[in-house]
């Protein structure tokens, strides 16, 4: 490792095969805190390129404990994080809209690092089980749609990383990975990124695979749609920029979808609006980025998507499919 962080520093770049080995050598405990703490912060000073990315990447997925629902064509909705908005849990409750859109999905997520509440956090709160086991997954996509995998599970190899990443408390380059690494290989992904150089790094390295994908960032900063201004779209057919109108909904103010200051009032916030509690603001930027989800999946339009997502919503349906998960997890 000493050799590595001595290149890093002078700045220098790892190829894809170093990258993916010194991970699979954290994994295996090779380098104390001090030399995993010090390679974090490298990235926290500069960017990873594409091959460090990728080789990050692979030896994330060859590790991980996989779930096969190959028979299904699933979506992830997984942003990177650290965008520093602190907003509601707006992916994990529009993975349920589309859940209840009858679109099948395999939700990867974490507990905040740079937030206050991650998508773990609030599902943990709600009584949502974690597990590997494949037929309770299967289960749960087969009565909910939709199925929760808790990252810390599928990923051991990161077992000497979570402590350091809780104590920095900033976001470091496994933000950028988690979208990438969902252990059951979804064939579709929408995915949220803090910034648009990351955007065209997932695309580049998404355009190498065979996912179906739509990647996303919001010009004020957003790591989803937050119809607070523009977005840029970068999928497998095309780019483009969306904007509130798109949706047919006026634009909102930052404050509009700010979260709780506590996992509690996140759990609130998140049943309150599946339960049909929540404001326009709230409800429109839920059903905006499940309708990119649907509309990746189905491939209709948005507007088409966004309709089909405001009556998940508006129905019960996604309610419903967190009720079901619920009970399946007792």
């Amino acid at each position: 490792m000493k050799q590595v962080l001595n290149r890093l520093i002078n700045h220098e770049q790892l190829t894809k095969e170093e990258a993916r080995d010194v991970l699979v050598n954290i994994s295996e405990g090779k380098y104390n805190n001090s030399q995993i703490a010090a390679f974090l912060t490298v990235y926290m000073m500069r960017s990873v390129s594409i091959e460090e990315l990728e080789g990050f990447r692979d030896a994330l997925l060859d590790l991980c404990l996989k779930v096969d629902v190959s028979d299904y064509n699933t979506i992830d909705l997984c942003g990177t994080g650290g965008d520093g908005k602190n907003t509601f849990n707006i992916s994990t409750l529009a993975s349920f809209v589309t859940a209840g859109a009858g679109v099948k999905v395999t939700k990867h997520g974490n507990y905040g690092v740079s937030s206050i509440s991650g998508s773990s956090n609030v599902m943990e709160q709600l009584g949502i089980k974690f597990s590997t086991d494949s037929s309770f997954l299967l289960r749960c996509l087969e009565e909910a749609n939709i199925c929760i995998l808790h990252a810390p599970l599928f990923h051991p190899a990161m077992k000497n990383v979570a402590p350091m990443r809780r104590e920095l408390g900033v976001k470091t380059f496994f933000n950028m990975l988690g979208p990438m690494v969902n252990p059951a290989f979804p064939k579709n992904q929408l995915v949220g990124v803090f910034n648009l150089e990351l955007a065209r790094k997932y695309g580049y390295l998404y355009q190498k695979g065979t996912k179906n994908y739509a990647i996303l960032h919001a010009m004020d900063g957003y790591d989803e749609v937050a119809l607070t201004g523009p977005v840029k779209i970068i999928s497998n057919s095309t780019e483009s920029i969306l904007t509130p109108e798109t949706f047919g909904v006026p634009q909102i103010k930052q404050s509009d979808i700010y979260g709780g200051e506590t996992v509690e009032a996140s759990a609130k916030i998140f049943t309150e609006i599946l339960e049909g509690k929540g404001t326009q603001a709230h409800n429109n930027v839920v059903c905006a980025n499940a309708a990119l989800a649907i509309a990746t999946v189905e491939k209709c339009s948005i507007v088409t998507g966004f309709e089909k997502a405001k009556e998940s919503l508006a129905s019960g349906k996604a309610l419903e499919s967190l009720r079901v998960l619920q009970q399946l997890s007792d």
